[in-house]
């Protein structure tokens, strides 16, 4: 019979082996004694926004692999720290949100994160928690008394993240910052308290916040806690993950497409590829090096590429998104586009030009693909339109139409209302047919 209180494997070793573990609170330690038997552990997400993004990527996936070590992970939302903003990595002070809006962020991200994680019953069960829920219930004076007491101010300044603020000429920090370091500190008393959390795991930036966290279960309860952070995630170019010319790129799907998210990672840098499936899939060392020796054998098939872009859209998005992102690739390469929905056409072609025309220009005679082409934004005139589809550069759902004379019918919808128009190689328009 399996021991529910064992891990059931190295963890530590497993994260060494991908590139996960940069700082510890004690690094000769820390793997024997994870592995003495199940622990308990958090990480944190501030609700910024009403969706998390590929910033975030990394504290779930790890509080994944902690869990399916046998671990029992928390995953905290900051309804508190989130209306006072981590100073951690910033070099101006962000903007407060509304109560209200930072409720609704909350909400928001239970949902996700309860897609990445078991919450399930069982002595690994993962556990939701808004630090609101405790904090709310502290005065000001209260505070001050029961956990302020407790900070050496010497020792916050010490912290990389106030120090390097205090340091800069052109951005100080506020009180309501320089706070923030007790809020999460005390998140990790209480967990410990209430929960029999020992270890706290986040980015390398929060090596400050963390050890904070520590001294005060030290001083206020006499405990052993736990910390490790992985390194920051940026690209071979320096740049921070998850950001594009076009914006963030976004967990939930109506913020980001499942197939904007998988081309994200389809396209990363061939520099990046392998430590991403590293630090982002559950590769195991004969496959990665399998995909390590098919890059360096043909980069141009991308096969470690595809690899990662398949890994992380199905955990992200699940089958159907990951059917959905390679089905809307397929569509880009020429693949014919029919008997489709229009909520996946309007997914795949969300951001391309589009038009709107009444039902009835379908009905015979039909409408001319001339007029079409100009309807959906592919052409500027009429006279333009016809030089596209006489040069061959013309398409009605991926299929070449070089006929100048051609009207179209509902026949030639790619779903039930839409249909999809081309010229060249990449100029999509999307046309709707309403009524």
């Amino acid at each position: 019979m399996v021991d529910a209180s064992k891990p059931n494997s190295d963890i530590i070793a497993d994260l060494r082996w991908r590139g996960l573990v940069y700082q510890t609170t004690d690094e000769e330690r820390i793997g024997s004694w994870l592995l003495e038997r199940s622990r308990t552990l958090y990480a944190g997400f501030d609700p910024t926004a009403d969706s998390l993004h590929v910033g975030h990527l990394m504290g779930i996936i790890m509080l994944r692999r902690f869990q399916r070590a046998g671990h029992r992970p928390i995953a905290l939302v900051g309804g508190a720290t989130g209306m006072v903003g981590d100073p951690s990595g910033k070099t101006q002070e962000r903007p407060l949100l509304p109560e209200e809006t930072l409720r609704s962020n909350v909400e928001a991200i239970r949902r996700q994160l309860e897609r990445f994680l078991d919450f399930s019953s069982g002595p690994c069960a993962a556990l939701l928690v808004n630090n609101y829920d405790w904090m709310s219930r502290f005065g000001y004076l209260q505070f001050l008394r029961e956990v302020g007491k407790h900070f050496p101010v010497n020792v916050m300044l010490a912290k990389d993240s106030v120090r390097s603020r205090l340091e800069r000429s052109d951005a100080g920090l506020s009180y309501t910052e320089f706070s923030y370091m007790l809020l999460q500190a005390y998140d990790f008393v209480y967990l410990y308290q209430h929960y029999g959390c020992e270890l706290q795991i986040g980015g390398s930036d929060q090596w400050g916040n963390i050890t904070a966290g520590i001294d005060l279960g030290r001083r206020m309860l006499g405990a052993e806690l736990w910390g490790l952070t992985w390194p920051l995630l940026t690209t071979s170019q320096g740049s921070k993950m998850g950001k594009t010319e076009s914006g963030t790129i976004w967990l939930a799907a109506e913020k980001t497409s499942p197939y904007q998210f998988y081309q994200y990672w389809i396209n990363v840098d061939d520099a990046d590829v392998l430590r991403f499936i590293l630090l982002f899939t559950d590769v195991t060392p004969s496959d990665y090096q399998q995909l390590a020796e098919e890059l360096k054998a043909d980069p141009s098939r991308r096969v470690p590429h595809r690899y990662l872009a398949r890994e992380i859209t199905q955990l992200v998005h699940g089958p159907e998104g990951l059917a959905t992102a390679e089905r809307a690739t397929r569509f880009f390469f020429g693949e014919a586009i029919q008997s489709q929905d229009d909520s996946e056409l309007e997914a795949i072609f969300g951001d391309v030009p589009s038009g709107r025309l009444p039902r009835s220009v379908l009905e015979d005679p039909g409408l001319p693909l001339v007029d079409a082409l100009v309807a959906c934004g592919l052409a500027k005139s009429k006279s333009e339109a016809r030089r596209l589809i006489s040069q061959g550069g013309a398409y009605v759902n991926n299929r070449r139409i070089d006929d100048l004379e051609k009207r179209l019918t509902v026949a030639d919808l790619a779903s039930p209302s839409i249909m999809i128009l081309r010229t060249g190689r990449k100029n999509y328009g999307l046309l709707r047919f309403i009524g």
